[in-house]
């Protein structure tokens, strides 16, 4: 947990990239903490810790964008019933309270953080930062907008993040680590094992006679369930989005070459500047050392008389529009290089700047890029009609008007898929073409033949679909899967064969035989493995059969199921485990891997504890409204 809050504070995406993304960023303490401050008050509360309330609306965002998450990390439609499965609402409220808990602890503690720390964790964030890898004002300002959040506010959502980060990090940053544990988990990590063995391949099984009808027959019967044919759907598909739609010809070219001027940035290097910055607290003290300078004092060495440190000096090499503060940049990208500014009144506090370095503009043509943007400007163009068109849709569709007869209509293409299994595979196990095939899958197998369907909503816009024909599912007769059956046979009598053969050679092993003299007599070679690791396979030996390797005592034998239908037979010769080294790299990951997990468990106490000190009550009325609603 501690991990996680200490990645929120460096990340500090907060809602921002929940909304967009809902990434695991901010996994304990930094999820839809604060935003609705900045939002209209909602009229129902599901929880209340302390003085802190969570609306209904901040569980549903939180659930609605918990659903997408899981809907992307499995590529499929998630639905209420297996979200309640997965327990989604109560890991949300879960999430929320704990939350609100360290909020409520922060304020009762008076944690607070500096403007300018808040301010270099934003422009430090990776979220916000281009191609080049500095900050981007562009990305910054549209995932504001993405959000709704005003920047004010999201500043102030970033710094309540922040601050619970350092409550976490005073309860559990620096936990120390009993050597009895740093030493059980070396063990369990660095010991490395010895072992003679054999490996009976499928030869070893004998000659396996052809099955008797009977024998099929009764092989089928007993795993007829396994040989079924799915059910299978025909399914017209139609997307709707920006690409289908845009027309880049029907761009001119003024409109494209103004678009051009206005993002000449993205095709090619604007102007970039290396600056330093000194901060002051106020703008007295910003005017007594601007006279210095301007007197002959050099700039770092005022910027160390203000315990400014030389990393603290350099702000980074930016655009003027990647930074930050609008009058800190006026100020920068009007200075010649090694220019130091008057006093400027910043964002975050008044600042005085040195521009080190200027690399120049290098902008590609507008005839070398003309393609590019023209299907640009199209394809906003398109955006901004397909609500109009996905209206006008809908109204052709409450005509009953066929989809195909829609496409045609519209320009649009139809898909058509003659059959489909639910994990969106053709009879032959490929997946079909098919726009956002997963999606339309899962929701083709919960409609039916003749169904007024609601368009699916995508990322890039809306997707119809019809349910055309139905296969329904049904066990293949043994005619239809007779090879399969027959070899599936064969590997079952092989597996069977085998594993009584290691069993008899164990036993022979355990009474003291010579490994070597045992695989002599079943014509296979004895081997050798030594520096085995756990759970890692080596040369011939699978990572399964290493396991149990593993779990065997030295000096006992076992065998083990191995890969390629062979079986291995071995004998623990030694175990090893070297000394612990303190001053390694690994005993350091050791030792915060455990660190990790004891300060996680140290905030589930004191949360815990927090939260019976401030009481938590739930609605579940409320709950269950908020859920509800959030149901994709």
């Amino acid at each position: 947990m501690l991990r996680n809050m200490r990645k929120a504070g460096q990340t500090l995406v907060g809602k921002i990239i929940a909304t967009v993304f809902f990434v695991g960023l901010i996994i304990s303490f930094a999820i839809w903490g604060i935003g609705d401050i900045f939002r209209t008050r909602p009229e129902s509360t599901v929880a209340e810790v302390g003085d802190t309330s969570i609306s209904i609306h901040q569980v549903r965002n939180a659930y609605t964008n918990q659903l997408q998450q899981l809907g992307r990390q499995f590529r499929t439609v998630i639905t209420p019933e297996q979200a309640r499965m997965l327990g989604v609402d109560q890991q949300v409220i879960n999430t929320l309270v704990t939350e609100a808990v360290m909020a409520e602890e922060t304020k009762r503690l008076g944690l607070s953080v500096s403007d300018e720390l808040v301010a270099r964790s934003i422009m430090e964030n990776p979220a916000f930062k281009g191609a080049d890898g500095q900050f981007n004002r562009a990305l910054f300002d549209q995932a504001l907008r993405n959000a709704g959040l005003a920047e004010a506010g999201f500043v102030q959502e970033q710094r309540a993040a922040m601050t619970r980060l350092h409550l976490a990090e005073a309860i559990a940053g620096d936990v120390p680590v009993p050597a009895a544990a740093k030493e059980a988990l070396h063990r369990y990590t660095s010991e490395r094992r010895s072992a003679a063995y054999l490996m009976l391949p499928p030869a070893a099984a004998g000659d396996i006679p052809t099955p008797t009808d009977e024998q099929l027959q009764s092989f089928y019967e007993e795993r007829k369930g396994t040989y079924r044919a799915p059910e299978y759907r025909a399914v017209n598909v139609m997307a709707l989005d920006a690409a289908a739609i845009a027309k880049p010809d029907a761009v001119s070219d003024a409109d494209a070459r103004q678009r051009y001027e206005q993002q000449k940035a993205k095709y090619g290097q604007p102007e970039r500047r290396t600056i330093q910055q000194i901060p002051f607290t106020s703008m007295e003290e910003a005017q007594a050392a601007s006279t210095r300078i301007k007197e002959g004092a050099d700039f770092a060495a005022v910027a160390t008389e203000r315990g400014v440190s030389a990393s603290g000096l350099e702000l980074g090499t930016f655009t003027k529009a990647e930074m930050l503060d609008p009058a800190v940049a006026d100020a920068a990208f009007s200075l010649p290089q090694g220019g130091v500014s008057e006093p400027v009144q910043g964002r975050f506090g008044p600042v005085i700047l040195r521009v080190t370095q200027i690399q120049p503009e290098s902008v590609r043509a507008f005839e070398e890029v003309a393609a590019e943007v023209r299907q640009e400007v199209a394809r906003e163009r398109a955006q901004s009609q397909i609500e109009k068109i996905h209206d006008e849709i809908e109204d052709l569709r409450a005509g009953a008007k066929p989809l195909a007869d829609i496409a045609k209509e519209k320009g649009l293409t139809l898909v058509q898929i003659p059959a489909m299994d639910a994990q969106g595979r053709d009879k032959a196990g490929n997946p079909v073409n098919a726009p956002e095939r997963d999606a339309v899958a899962k929701a083709a197998f919960a409609s039916d033949i003749g169904v007024d369907n609601e368009a699916l909503r995508v990322a890039s816009g809306y997707v119809w679909y019809d349910v055309t024909g139905i296969e329904p599912s049904r066990e293949k007769t043994l005619d239809e899967v007779r090879d399969q059956v027959a070899t599936q046979w064969r590997e079952d009598q092989v597996a069977q064969r085998l594993s009584e053969k290691a069993r008899q050679l164990t036993e022979r092993l355990e009474k003291g035989e010579a490994i070597e003299a045992v695989a002599q007599e079943v014509n296979v070679p004895a081997k050798t493995a030594t520096d085995l690791a756990r759970g890692s396979a080596k040369d011939d030996l699978s990572a399964e059969a290493v396991n149990r390797i593993f779990a065997t005592p030295v000096g006992k034998a076992g065998n083990a199921a191995n890969a390629a239908d062979s079986r291995a037979v071995f004998k623990v010769t030694a175990a090893t485990v070297p000394p612990m080294a303190t001053t390694t790299q690994q005993a350091q990951n050791i030792e915060n891997q455990l660190r990790n997990g004891m300060g996680d468990d140290l905030i589930n106490q004191y949360v815990a504890q927090a939260r019976q000190d401030l009481g938590v009550t739930i609605n579940q009325q409320a709950l269950q409204q908020a859920i509800g609603s959030g149901e994709l």
